[in-house]
């Protein structure tokens, strides 16, 4: 009876530690997926428009986001990416949400790229995430290039904030509201 509880125990123990070992590596391949990803967006940055890579090497820190995106009336997107903090060289990885309402119909992927101004706005978006709201326009892209009112910079006080549509087709005008936070599984 004894030898039962003991290879009971020894079982659940070992259970536990090859569940938590297969997390862990999920975890690390779904991080990996996302630098990949922006790893990735950012070259498509640096194509588009050569300047943002001094930008983003001058900067106290940036982020880079891919998003994708369905709108009838209602609108929602959704992405993953990561914070990265130049003086420290430390990543943080987040999530990106978005909710929109008006006269607006469409599909998307696209990438975005917030260059912060300073260290405190690059801190205030890694620990209190960031909520930001305007209007959209017609957008139409494909093959990593952007064209219509959305495309380009959007200055924000503390950033800077740029877009790339990778493909699909937005048209409409709409309010929209986005919030950015930090993942909590991934990091």
């Amino acid at each position: 009876m004894r030898l039962l509880s003991l290879f009971t125990v020894a079982t659940v123990a070992l259970s536990l530690c090859t569940g938590g070992a297969l997390a862990q590596d999920e975890k690390a391949k779904k991080q990996a997926e996302i630098r990949k990803a922006t790893s990735a967006s950012l070259q498509k940055f640096y194509k588009a428009d050569p300047k943002l890579q001094d930008a983003v090497a001058k900067s106290p820190g940036y982020a880079v986001f891919t998003t994708y995106g369905l709108s009838f009336i209602l609108g929602g997107a959704g992405g993953k990416g990561l914070a990265t903090d130049n003086k420290t060289k430390k990543v943080t990885y987040m999530d990106m949400a978005q909710a929109s309402a008006g006269v607006q119909i469409g599909a998307s992927e696209s990438e975005t790229l917030i260059i912060f101004k300073n260290s405190t706005a690059l801190q205030n978006f890694i620990d209190k995430g960031w909520e930001a709201s305007g209007s959209a326009a017609a957008q139409a892209g494909a093959g990593g290039k952007s064209v219509g009112p959305g495309a380009g910079e959007q200055v924000i006080s503390d950033a800077s904030y740029y877009m790339l549509t990778k493909n699909g087709l937005q048209a409409g005008l709409a309010v929209a509201g986005t919030k950015y936070w930090k993942d909590k599984d991934l990091n």
